[in-house]
């Protein structure tokens, strides 16, 4: 029996504001690095630490990839995180399904992968947080969400055993394997059914299937 559902937020809960921020940030940079490694280090660096705004975050990752910022390129990647956050929007049953889990006593988490600078805001611009009885962000815990013990913390905040729990998330690499290597249940959300998973739903609503 299913007591907890753990929520991915980006991409599952909420839809980006605009094209990947992390595929653009790439982009940006020119390094010849393949994206899924700078993807693993960029968000160890910027994404498990708290940094006083997203100028020193920036700068703190292009030294990292031994980049100096060229002519307006500062102004440009906080322009791209500035408009993922301002067009952002929830996916249609978003709410209806949160509040139905809620009437039926499921306790609820969201996790994320997310940079102090596009921390609480977020949810605050929504009004998730009532949502939750508990909220955790990669910022905050200085670990990743794609990490057992990511995880293993969430099952312990919540009070659930990890045979309790279910994970929803639209990533294989950090939603998905991150939850199962911790022992929980994940579904994979994927809105275009276009690939191939075990445990898929394409709405948000199918996620009671999953509850028994």
């Amino acid at each position: 029996m299913i007591k907890a559902v753990i929520f991915d937020f980006w991409g599952t809960l909420v839809e980006n504001g605009t094209y990947s921020p992390l595929r653009q940030t790439y982009e940006m940079f020119r390094i010849r690095v393949p994206f899924g490694n700078f993807v693993t280090s960029f968000e160890q660096l910027v994404m498990t630490k708290s940094y006083k705004d997203k100028t020193e975050a920036f700068t703190k990752a292009l030294e990292l990839f031994q980049r100096t910022p060229r002519d307006n390129q500062m102004d440009l990647l906080i322009g791209i995180w500035n408009k993922n956050v301002l067009l952002a929007k929830l996916y249609p049953e978003t709410i209806e399904v949160l509040e139905e889990l809620k009437k039926k006593k499921i306790k609820l988490a969201v996790v994320s992968n997310m940079p102090s600078f596009a921390g609480k805001e977020i949810l605050e611009k929504f009004g998730l947080e009532k949502y939750f009885n508990v909220i955790m962000l990669s910022y905050e815990e200085g670990i990743l969400k794609n990490s057992p013990e990511f995880f293993n913390k969430t099952l312990e905040k919540l009070k659930v055993k990890k045979e309790e729990a279910l994970m929803v998330g639209d990533s294989v690499p950090t939603d998905i394997k991150g939850a199962e290597a911790a022992g929980i249940k994940a579904v994979l959300v994927d809105r275009a059914d276009t690939r191939e998973f075990e445990n898929k739903i394409i709405d948000l609503k199918q996620v009671e299937e999953y509850l028994e």
